[in-house]
């Protein structure tokens, strides 16, 4: 089974909000998930982000790959930064 961590899709039209979310790659896009992580908001101004860095961090040592766009957020808010530190400690 791969897991991955994307973003599930919420809110109304044309006024999307997102979860980040831990799920198996084979169930769909706003299916069901593992465990919520944190969410995005990119229509609010600034743009929201929030994500459980403890959690996020679990699941990216345990081999869970991050999809595209996650990867990106987690870049910005430094956490692959410290993933690859503690990858490389190990």
């Amino acid at each position: 089974m791969a897991v991955k961590i994307r973003m599930k899709r919420m809110g109304a039209k044309r006024n999307p909000f997102y979860r980040i979310v831990v799920a198996d790659s084979r169930s769909p896009r706003d299916g069901r998930s593992i465990e919520q992580i944190g969410t995005y908001n990119p229509v609010s101004d600034p743009v929201e982000v929030q994500i459980d860095e403890e959690k996020a961090l679990k699941w990216l040592m345990n081999g869970a790959q991050p999809s595209d766009t996650v990867r990106n957020l987690f870049s910005k808010q430094g956490i692959m930064k410290k993933f690859h530190e503690q990858k490389n400690q190990k």
